[in-house]
């Protein structure tokens, strides 16, 4: 997983900023920076550019297969959604501790390898025709468990294998491969589906997370032992899993950044439970074009992963996170408008938009959030933030799945949209709107 923790899918003075940003900006915003020459960091860098490529195909491919293939309706797609996220709130916090307690690159080895035996099963299940709902429902929620231990220890590991210092470039460019991968992913996923099958295109993102592992085996830097947890003084498991909590909790910014993620999931999720269903059966679109419209709507991505933190420095940090927040729930509310005419031009605009302000808001609260935690905390930290903010993704595609059998699609996209609009309260009401850059690293 990216750094990302936030899904996608008014005031003068910050229209003056934003003003001064388009004029300030030009090429200095695309600085090669000093990680270029840091070999380890690319090695990370191409295992998660090549993940990335390869997830753009199982996003697109696994619920197509569930919806064209196996005939899953609203409530089974809700099931299917809340399955892929549902080891979040079941296993984050105890997994905060496990990573806090193990070296961490070895994790997140064996959870690539894990992803790649779990969604191989699927193409050969049908090629032998035994596929069916059930076995995507296992294969989400397995794929589901590895990617806790990978996404919290590979947060963790960010800041142990660079520098403090350059925390934001390393976020900002890993950002930037998922952008990339969100640009050029869809359109292929599409591709790929449309001659290959569903089923068969997951096989090229078991391929992926295989070697992606292989680079992270390739990364030379030793990882420092953590410290034993045998030892007759050190902590007890529930001790430190209560540690880990008490970072976010007792601190008022990363408690406002974890509420303001988890409304914005919560939305999100439920909107885009029944999107598929809503491009399929009500625009009639099929799976190459809705990856050419994710392919071409994802240039918004690349373009905010460069602003970010330009961005941030123009607006101050505050609210960047406010404006990224209130452009994510403009892009779900205006979904609907593609039942009035040119779906494909709609549907490029609103995600456009969303995906503009999803990377300038993932880049800089990662950042934020890594450079005020001590190393020893960095586990526990992200794996309670990742049970906040990703533990509100499975109840919203389950309220989305209910919502889309009870009153259609298209009125689940709209409550949905305006939850994910909401988030932006957590942001303006408490310290993180004043906050004009991120505090020095600790």
């Amino acid at each position: 997983m990216s750094p990302s923790d936030r899904t996608w899918f008014s005031h003068a003075p910050v229209l003056e900023s934003v003003r001064l940003l388009v004029a300030k900006t030009r090429l200095k915003t695309l600085s090669l920076g000093g990680l270029w020459k840091h070999g380890d960091f690319l090695r990370l860098w191409l295992s998660e550019t090549v993940g990335a490529f390869g997830r753009q195909i199982t996003g697109l491919a696994l619920p197509t297969v569930a919806i064209l293939l196996l005939g899953a309706g609203p409530f089974e797609m809700g099931i299917l959604g809340s399955l892929q996220m549902l080891a979040f709130p079941i296993l984050g916090l105890a997994v905060g501790v496990w990573v806090d307690r193990w070296r961490r690159r070895p994790i997140m080895i064996v959870a690539n390898l894990g992803r790649m035996v779990a969604l191989g099963s699927i193409p050969v299940a049908f090629v032998f025709g035994v596929l069916d709902l059930y076995q995507l429902y296992l294969v989400a929620a397995v794929v589901g468990v590895f990617t806790v231990f990978f996404d919290v220890a590979y947060q963790s590991y960010l800041p142990a294998l660079i520098d403090r210092a350059d925390l934001v470039e390393g976020n900002a460019k890993l950002e930037t491969s998922q952008s990339a991968a969100q640009v050029g992913g869809p359109a292929i996923a599409g591709f790929l589906i449309q001659i290959m099958g569903g089923a068969k295109a997951i096989a090229l993102d078991a391929a992926a997370f295989l070697i992606s592992a292989v680079f992270l085996s390739s990364i030379k830097k030793d990882e420092p032992k953590p410290p034993s947890s045998s030892s007759s003084n050190a902590p007890s498991f529930l001790q430190e899993l209560k540690e880990g909590a008490q970072v976010v909790f007792k601190n008022p910014t990363l408690t406002r950044i974890a509420g303001c993620t988890a409304t914005s999931n919560l939305g999100a999720s439920m909107a885009f439970t029944v999107f598929l269903i809503f491009a399929y059966d009500q625009l009639l679109l099929s799976p190459e074009v809705i990856g050419i419209i994710f392919g071409l709507s994802s240039v918004a991505l690349l373009l905010g992963a460069i602003l970010a933190s330009r961005v941030a420095k123009v607006l101050g940090l505050g609210w960047a996170l406010a404006m990224s927040t209130l452009l994510s729930g403009v892009s779900v509310l205006g979904l609907p408008l593609a039942l009035f005419g040119q779906p494909i031009i709609i549907l490029i605009i609103f995600q456009m938009i969303g995906n503009f302000g999803l990377p300038i808001y993932n880049i800089n609260q990662v950042s934020l959030r890594q450079a005020i935690t001590p190393d020893r905390l960095q586990g526990r930290m992200n794996a309670t933030m990742r049970t906040i903010v990703w533990g509100t993704i499975p109840l919203g595609s389950f309220i989305g799945g209910i919502l889309g059998a009870q009153i259609g699609v298209v009125w689940t996209i709209v409550v949905g949209g305006a939850m994910t609009a909401m988030a932006v309260v957590w942001i303006i009401v408490g310290p993180v709107i004043s906050l004009k850059r991120s505090p020095e690293p600790v």
